[in-house]
């Protein structure tokens, strides 16, 4: 039996509760991200390879979320959410206190596993959430508050973790707990701070009341394979096309530092920060402009119109992706900008496209589903590949050309790939499947 339920609020009532998942989304972004601004330190006090900070930053991330994003995925659609995030908050902050305690590579694996775990896989839960908090028409405006969450967190990671490092290095804090080095501080202040946030909210969030159910009770496994199966024309391009723009996103983030130093000569002084303002402001005004576009396009009325956003910033992407054979760095960093705002939107639109189009039992494990292979994908496959076409190319000092080609190329696909979701969408959640 199908069943529509009516948000009892409106946007700005909801707009607390909003605020506190953004909260969330950024308390794990920060766990996350953090280790990246204190590695160097860790690395020289327990004597670690270039090789092991690989595996913890890029292989400790991916495998949890290989093994878990799925079956948080069906929990999301079959149990208490609230109860669900907070058990992932309690991940990611043990991850934050296992590595201010690590004392080998080992316990930073699974320090980062813990991390990733809960700051990636909470986010299928977060937007799950929201989008029972808001009408179909605000979704955008949701997704828009937590995408804004996501870039808070990842420039909090580094702004407030280079200030915790530079003061507990220092004098100015009364304490170094305990004798403990700086960046073991850095890990541990930032834990009891998340774990504020956790507490915060288990006070003032409810499980919010499920919208859009097209079963009444609960939906067995078997029941949404088939449901998602029944949808493959629209979700087989959604999925491919975003999982794309995810691969080349995050392997402009991991090799743009290197170009800048090969290509242009750049010391990591000199572009800290330019690159820290082209990230956050490329996030900021994505997560806008992807929120006012996916708002737009549904209330067009159109036929996958939700989606006109992700085909345009796919189609924008193309030419920016060729950032690292730019002249100039001033042009480099103008490229990256339009190619990580063009990510942002992409992904802000489809996200709010799987709140908005599928019926709440699907969207727990549909967002599991696409953090999942995105992940695995952007961490484990996407640098690597760039490093195996650049060795095609000529060796390590192609690393720009490989990163243009592979971009270009991908960015493409993407913008070939997004209009056949735009064409084959539904309605809205309960409307039946185009096959």
């Amino acid at each position: 039996m199908h069943s529509e339920k009516s948000p009892a609020a409106g946007f700005a009532a909801t707009a607390p509760a909003l605020l506190l998942l953004a909260g969330a989304v950024a308390a794990g972004r920060v766990s996350s991200e953090v280790f990246a601004v204190v590695q160097e330190a860790a690395k020289a006090e327990l004597r670690l390879s270039d090789l092991e900070l690989s595996l913890v930053q890029g292989v400790a991330a991916a495998i949890p979320l290989a093994a878990m994003s799925l079956p948080i995925g069906l929990m999301i659609d079959r149990l208490n959410r609230l109860r669900l995030l907070l058990c992932l908050g309690l991940a990611w902050t043990a991850g934050l206190f296992l590595a201010g305690l690590a004392n080998d590579v080992t316990m930073l694996f699974i320090a980062k596993m813990l991390s990733s775990l809960g700051a990636n896989c909470s986010i299928a839960v977060v937007i799950s959430m929201a989008a029972d908090l808001c009408a179909p028409s605000k979704r955008g405006a949701a997704m828009l508050v937590l995408t804004l969450g996501k870039w808070a967190g990842t420039a909090a990671a580094f702004a407030l973790g280079g200030w915790l490092l530079g003061a507990l290095a220092g004098s100015a804090v009364p304490f170094r707990l305990g004798g403990l080095s700086p960046w073991r501080g850095v890990h541990l202040v930032l834990a009891m701070m998340s774990t504020f946030v956790v507490m915060l909210l288990l006070l003032f969030l409810r499980e919010p009341a499920r919208q859009e159910t097209v079963r009444a009770g609960r939906t067995s496994a078997k029941d949404v394979f088939r449901e998602l199966w029944a949808r493959r024309s629209f979700l087989l391009p959604l999925f491919v096309g975003q999982v794309s723009v995810a691969m080349v996103d995050t392997a402009a983030g991991i090799w743009a530092a290197p170009i800048l130093s090969r290509s242009y000569g750049l010391q990591p002084h000199q572009f800290a920060g330019p690159m820290g303002l082209v990230i956050f402001g490329a996030g900021v005004l994505g997560a806008v402009i992807g929120g006012v576009a996916a708002d737009a396009g549904h209330k067009s009325a159109r036929r996958g119109g939700i989606l006109i956003g992700a085909v345009v910033a796919a189609i924008v992407s193309v030419p920016a992706a060729l950032f690292p054979l730019a002249g100039s760095s001033g042009l480099f960093f103008l490229l990256l900008f339009l190619f990580l705002l063009c990510g942002t939107i992409a992904g802000l639109v489809v996200s709010a496209a799987l709140a908005t189009l599928l019926p709440n039992e699907l969207r727990g494990f549909s967002l599991g589903l696409f953090i999942a292979i995105a992940g695995v994908i952007g961490f484990g496959i996407a640098p690597l590949f760039i490093t195996i076409v650049s060795g095609w190319l000529g060796g390590e000092s192609q690393l720009g050309l490989a990163l243009a080609a592979v971009g270009t190329g991908v960015s493409l696909f993407a913008a070939l790939v997004f209009p056949f979701a735009l064409r084959n969408a539904p309605l809205n959640a309960l409307d039946k499947p185009i096959r």
